[in-house]
């Protein structure tokens, strides 16, 4: 998969190197840098990690305790922004008609991302795009509680939320999208919990 991750973040690139691990100085909202010369966490898919659920010792996100999440981070819409850009809460839901967001979303896994702009854009029509942006948080962020806990033990999608801005440091330009019948058949599921009043988000 690839993920076009070139991009200027606070005068510092991140691109993949030869032996395809990405470095990348990550900003933590909490202070300091670090460096991840990991191979990308990111690019696992939400299947990889539902499988590794069972082995993984979660440790709860709270806006008191976020430290230790460092990213990359990513989120998922049909919005034109540029660097160094806020996106911030209060705005209408990309997935919602009439609901308004009291929180930005956000996920360090590329693929929550991935389905949020391919939701977004197919709410907004066929001149919608897709996009994905890298962003940063300026504030503390906790567990996205409409994810975390529900089928699976912990955050395995690796979801978060916060009130605080998030900063557009770059932008995915390349990713491997889901087949059409699997994103139609997400719309589906999502048209039938509304029709029944079972798309309750906890926002």
């Amino acid at each position: 998969m690839a993920t076009g991750l070139a991009r200027e973040w606070m005068g510092v690139s991140t691109s993949k190197d030869r032996a395809g691990t990405l470095r990348l100085l990550v900003d933590r909202p909490c202070g300091g840098f670090v460096v991840n010369d990991q191979q990308p966490a990111h690019l696992r898919t939400i299947a990889d990690a539902i499988g590794e659920a069972d082995r993984a010792a979660w440790v709860p996100v709270t806006f008191d305790s976020c430290e230790h999440i460092v990213g990359p981070f990513f989120h998922g819409t049909k919005t034109d922004f540029a660097i160094g850009d806020e996106l911030v809460a209060g705005h209408g839901s990309n997935y919602h008609e009439g609901r308004v967001a009291n929180h930005v979303y956000f996920a360090a896994l590329l693929e929550p991302a991935i389905w949020g702009a391919e939701l977004a854009a197919a709410r907004g029509g066929e001149a919608s795009q897709e996009r994905i942006y890298i962003v940063e948080p300026t504030g503390p962020f906790e567990d996205d509680p409409n994810v975390t806990n529900k089928r699976f033990p912990g955050n395995v999608t690796e979801s978060y939320r916060t009130r605080h801005p998030m900063r557009i440091v770059g932008e995915v330009e390349h990713w491997e999208s889901h087949p059409p019948e699997v994103l139609q058949g997400m719309l589906d599921n999502i048209a039938k919990l509304r029709a029944d009043g079972l798309d309750v988000i906890e926002d």
